[in-house]
């Protein structure tokens, strides 16, 4: 089932895709907003599953979806937390700073609570106040969990999963070590973050087991391709264990969302990745090419965003078709 909020109002109004993105149809009469539906989840989620099935049959009003009208698919939410799953992109960048890995990072996740009373929508610009800030990209995987207990194990955090999604989780590199020298955190370095425009089931995914979206991540740059990492390699933290993570001295509440950090692969040498260009899979952030080019060549090359920068992130299936619809953005003066 895939569900997608179309822009109106705070939240949005809930709305049913048909799985080719092609249709959809309102979901008014189960729940107004996506919020609602994950509120009282039980009772929603078999009604939004039988209008999912309706929809494919043509036997209900049905109206063509337009990713740009869609906000993302929570437009806002309780609470927006995304992990370092992918432990390769820290080891770079530590790498690239002389700096030692603590060895505590390949078995306890890294996590940090990101602003969530906003969210851009999937085709909204990405506006910057100043180029100096070093604007990045990070394509990400997210999901939308339903109540999680304090304490919850891996396998309660995993059958707490209800939604999956893509994320663009902007980040201001150049603001990153003053505040994280204050020794308190992110705040200003993050900036809005945008989803993809359409959030999907589990179920609904074939390459969803094991607590990991496996699959490619294309990663697209003014036109041109970035990267391609595949989402299930090299995960060190699956989802189950991030959302564990979350929940080990609170509970969540319905609607949360996980990020699980810049999707990043290794190269089968064990080498830092290859641009796409020299038979690797490239790079889901500038900040990790930037990482790669100081390794390699002493310094960074690549410029981080600027105005009329364009971005977008997808994953398709085996026949091409997109499966979570487009982030596409373009970088605008604040």
């Amino acid at each position: 089932m895939k569900l997608a909020s179309l822009k109106g109002g705070r939240d949005g109004r809930l709305v049913v895709v048909s799985n080719d993105l092609a249709w959809y149809t309102p979901a008014d009469r189960i729940a107004f907003t996506l919020q609602d539906a994950l509120d009282d989840w039980d009772v929603c989620e078999p009604e939004l599953r039988g209008l999912a099935e309706s929809l494919e049959h043509g036997s209900v009003p049905k109206a063509r979806f337009h990713e740009h009208d869609a906000a993302s698919p929570l437009p806002r939410a309780y609470q927006w937390a995304d992990g370092s799953a992918y432990v390769n992109h820290v080891a770079l960048v530590r790498q690239a700073r002389a700096a030692e890995m603590p060895e505590s990072f390949w078995t306890d996740p890294l996590m940090y609570q990101g602003g969530s009373d906003g969210f851009l929508a999937p085709r909204d610009p990405i506006p910057l106040g100043d180029e100096a800030w070093g604007c990045d990209l990070e394509g990400e995987v997210a999901v939308v969990t339903g109540d999680v207990p304090m304490g919850a194990s891996r396998e309660e955090a995993l059958a707490a999963i209800r939604l999956v999604m893509l994320c663009n989780d902007v980040s201001l590199r150049n603001l990153i070590p003053h505040e994280l020298a204050k020794g308190f955190g992110f705040f200003q370095s993050k900036p809005a973050s945008a989803f993809s425009p359409v959030a999907v089931t589990p179920d609904a995914l074939p390459n969803f087991r094991d607590g990991k979206l496996h699959g490619k991540l294309e990663v697209e740059l003014n036109g041109k391709p970035l990267g391609e990492a595949d989402a299930g390699v090299d995960m060190t933290f699956d989802f189950g264990v991030l959302i564990a993570h979350a929940a080990k001295t609170r509970a969540l509440s319905a609607g949360t969302i996980i990020g699980s950090g810049t999707v990043s692969n290794r190269d089968p040498d064990g080498g830092p990745g290859k641009p796409i260009a020299q038979g690797g899979v490239g790079y889901s952030c500038l900040a990790e090419v930037r990482t790669v080019e100081t390794i390699l060549g002493g310094k960074p090359v690549t410029p981080f965003l600027k105005a009329g920068d364009t971005v977008r992130i997808q994953m398709v299936d085996a026949r091409r078709h997109s499966i979570f619809g487009a982030i596409e953005q373009s970088v605008v003066p604040a």
